[in-house]
């Protein structure tokens, strides 16, 4: 089980075809790191929290991402016992997740878990 992200952009108004976007999976285990970097609810359920763009992911995107990088031993201490998942998986994830929505600020933010 792990938790799916996605990034939708609108359809082209002219074709109509969907333009790409941005999709990404995380593993569950990483729930507890993420709530030290006061992000969970923003990943794990944006609906709760209003979030609806890309856009509204950016300052805590990097408010966590500084904040982990400062201290990565008080986020390492939340490493999985079982192996799946990790600070060093889990910060590349969030700069490659941040990027996105930098990149598509307007992009819907959907999740799955």
């Amino acid at each position: 089980m792990g938790l799916d992200v996605s990034l939708d952009k609108e359809p082209c108004p002219t074709c109509n075809h969907a333009q790409e976007g941005f999709w990404a999976n995380i593993t569950h285990n990483l729930g507890a790191m993420a709530q030290e970097a006061g992000i969970y609810q923003h990943l794990w359920r944006p609906e709760e929290m209003g979030i609806v763009t890309a856009e509204q992911l950016i300052l805590p995107l990097r408010n966590a991402i500084s904040a982990m990088k400062r201290d990565p031993e008080r986020f390492k201490k939340h490493n999985p016992d079982n192996g799946w998942g990790s600070y060093d998986v889990f910060v590349p994830w969030l700069e490659k997740y941040l990027e996105a929505c930098e990149r598509m600020p307007m992009a819907r933010v959907s999740v799955s878990r």
